[in-house]
C-alpha cells in the first residue's frame, strides 16, 4: 500500500508491505546515503517480514544531513504510531547503513528527552558506518553508547566503513543488550564474491525474522 507522510511542507514516499493477518508489531525501515526505500535488500527484507507476519513500513529520504533524516524518521515514527488503520503495540526502527545512523540518533533523542517510549522494541542497523573508509579513528558511535532498547547489527566481515573489531568493541561498551551478526566476506554493500544477492538477503532477512522475534517473546 502507497502512502505520502506530510513532512513539512512536502511528502515523504513510503510502502506498507501488510500480512495476511493483523500484525501486533511493526518495523520501518530506510535506506543508506544513496537511493531509496526501493533499494533491493529493502524490497527482499519488507518482502520476507510481511510474509512472515510482521508488518513493515518503509520509506524514501533524500538528503544526506543526518539531522534532517532523523526528523524524517520520527515524522514517520509518528504517522504509525497514530494510524488508525494499523493499531500496532510497538514497532522497531532499522535502516541501512545511513539510514540506521538516523535509526540510531532518533533512539538517543527520544530517550533523551524522557519520552518513555515503549513503542519503540529496538533497532535493527543494517550495514552501520561506523566510521569512513580508511579513517578508523572517528568513530560515529555517540548514539549507540546512549541507546538502552536492543539492538541488531547486520553487517559484513570486509565492510570498508566498520572495521570488525571496532564495532565489537563499541557493542562491548554499550548499555543495550545488542547482537552482532556478521555476514563472511561482505563489503559494506554486502556483496560477496561466489554468492547471489538472494543467498545473501536469505541470510540476512532470516536474522533479522529471528531477532525480532526473540525480541518480542523476551518481553513476555
Amino acid at each position: 500500500v502507497k502512502v505520502k507522510i506530510p513532512f513539512g511542507n512536502k511528502y515523504l514516499d513510503a510502502i506498507f508491505s501488510l500480512p495476511e493477518k493483523k500484525s501486533t508489531y511493526g518495523v520501518i525501515l530506510t535506506h543508506g546515503a544513496g537511493g531509496d526505500m526501493n533499494f533491493p535488500h529493502l524490497v527482499s527484507l519488507a518482502a520476507y517480514l510481511a510474509s512472515h507476519g510482521v508488518l513493515c513500513l518503509r520509506f524514501t529520504c533524500k538528503g544526506l544531513n543526518i539531522a534532517y533524516r532523523t526528523k524524517a524518521f520520527k515524522t514517520v515514527v509518528e504517522y504509525l504510531k497514530l494510524s488508525g488503520d494499523y493499531k500496532l503495540s510497538g514497532i522497531f526502527l532499522a535502516g541501512r547503513s545511513m539510514g540506521s545512523r538516523a535509526a540510531a540518533s532518533l533512539i538517543r533523542q527520544i530517550s533523551q528527552e524522557d519520552d518513555d517510549d515503549s513503542f519503540i522494541q529496538g533497532l535493527v542497523c543494517l550495514s552501520y558506518p561506523l566510521h569512513q573508509p580508511r579513517l578508523q579513528s572517528k568513530l560515529r558511535d555517540e548514539d549507540l553508547l546512549f541507546i538502552r532498547c536492543p539492538v541488531l547489527f547486520v553487517s559484513g566481515s570486509a565492510d570498508e566503513m566498520c572495521e570488525k573489531q571496532l564495532l565489537e568493541g563499541v557493542a562491548s561498551k554499550m548499555k543495550a543488550s545488542k547482537k552482532i551478526h556478521w555476514i563472511d566476506k561482505a563489503n559494506h554493500g554486502m556483496v560477496v564474491k561466489g554468492r547471489t544477492t538472494n543467498e545473501v538477503m536469505e541470510e540476512i532477512n532470516a536474522q533479522v525474522f529471528s531477532w525480532l522475534r526473540e525480541t518480542i517473546e523476551s518481553k513476555y
